[in-house]
């Protein structure tokens, strides 16, 4: 099976690597996967028992020492159908909330104010209005961060960021693209008065969206962002209820 296959339905390059090593050894303590797999010796215990999470591995202990192996290709059916039932009890809580969607919608007489930003310097700047309207012991909310590529510009920023906000007293959640590196998430983890996970089954999203108060900022991810920030309290209720969906469903990181 492709690489991008098994890409697509969910796995991460470390875990492909470490997979296919698997089905060409058969068997193999975890340095010999390692070096087979070309993942680091430091990464592959988790890889691997994320594998296993996933169904797609087992392991026996043989005279003192762990031998992982790959279960049988087949299985896969089993983890796509996993992910199909999840998505298909998304869709149903979706179809739930989408009459108080439109409600919002075509409410008529609410008070709304958008303005657009460009560029890196309006994006931080239109992310940093956040420190003007929440309160220590406030949280705000992230669907869709993404990671490296063009967004390493901003890796700086983010990181004097985070701790300003900490400072400050302001929590927040945030809901990583599924192909972000696993470190990333982690360092956020680490970050007081913050959470982050994976998105729900896979998904990857083309705008990063801030929610906080009464506003909601949608940040394009490219290498000349685009900044739209609607101050709509509808609007900001809205988005907060597709956070707590996939919040719910949301993969922790490690």
């Amino acid at each position: 099976m492709e690489a991008k296959t098994l890409e697509r339905i969910g796995l991460t390059k470390g875990e492909i690597r470490a997979y296919l090593a698997l089905l060409k050894a058969g068997s193999g303590p975890a340095g010999e996967i390692a070096r087979n797999s070309g993942v680091s010796r430091s990464k592959v215990y988790l890889i691997l028992d994320r594998l296993e999470k996933k169904g797609m591995a087992s392991h026996v202990d043989k005279r003192g020492v762990r031998h992982f192996q790959a279960v049988e290709p087949s299985k896969i059916s089993d983890y796509l159908k996993e992910k199909k039932d999840e998505l298909e009890d998304i869709q149903a809580e979706f179809q739930r909330l989408l009459p108080q969607l439109e409600a919002f919608h075509k409410a008529q007489g609410t008070a709304q104010n958008i303005t657009v930003y460009q560029g890196y310097k309006g994006l931080k700047a239109s992310h940093e209005h956040l420190y003007l309207k929440m309160k220590r012991g406030e949280w705000y909310y992230v669907i869709g961060a993404p990671g490296g590529g063009v967004w390493s510009q901003l890796d700086r920023f983010w990181l004097l960021d985070h701790k300003k906000r900490a400072a400050a007293g302001i929590g927040c959640k945030i809901l990583f693209n599924a192909d972000v590196e696993e470190k990333i998430v982690m360092h956020r983890n680490s970050q007081p008065l913050c959470e982050a996970r994976y998105m729900p089954i896979g998904m990857v999203t083309p705008a990063e969206i801030e929610i906080y108060k009464d506003t909601t900022l949608i940040i394009t991810i490219s290498t000349e962002p685009i900044s739209i920030e609607i101050v709509s309290q509808e609007i900001a209720d809205s988005f907060r209820v597709y956070f707590d969906q996939f919040w719910k469903r949301a993969k922790p990181a490690r």
